[in-house]
């Protein structure tokens, strides 16, 4: 089993930018890939990017290129997510998730859920 815990969101300005990251408890880290996903209010669940068990492929919703970087360090057993140029269409709360199966960009997919860290980007 794995447990995650997100930190690292906040209030921002348009234009500014974050590190998310998640810690995961377990030695079993390493054999899941990662990903990271967020909600707005009112919103479904939208996939953001995710991150094979060693770092070395990564995948990012269209909408999420150039803005978005994901990597992981498996030595912390952490995932991060970087935004840059945040957007106030970028406010949600986002989540780490993990999973068995890499390229996964249905919730239905990851196993284990954080429980995610508000992002608020002001105009």
């Amino acid at each position: 089993q794995v447990q995650l815990v997100e930190s690292g969101g906040g209030l921002v300005q348009t234009g500014g930018s974050l590190r998310l990251s998640c810690a995961a408890s377990g030695r079993t880290f390493s054999s899941y890939a990662m990903g990271w996903f967020r909600q707005a209010p009112g919103k479904e669940r939208e996939f953001v990017a995710c991150i094979s068990w060693n770092g070395g492929s990564l995948y990012y919703a269209d909408s999420m290129k150039g803005r978005f970087t994901i990597s992981r360090d498996n030595a912390k057993n952490t995932v991060y997510l970087q935004i840059n140029s945040l957007k106030p269409d970028d406010t949600a709360v986002y989540y780490c998730a993990a999973s068995h199966k890499f390229k996964s960009w249905s919730t239905l997919e990851y196993d284990y859920w954080g429980q995610g860290t508000q992002v608020t980007v002001s105009s």
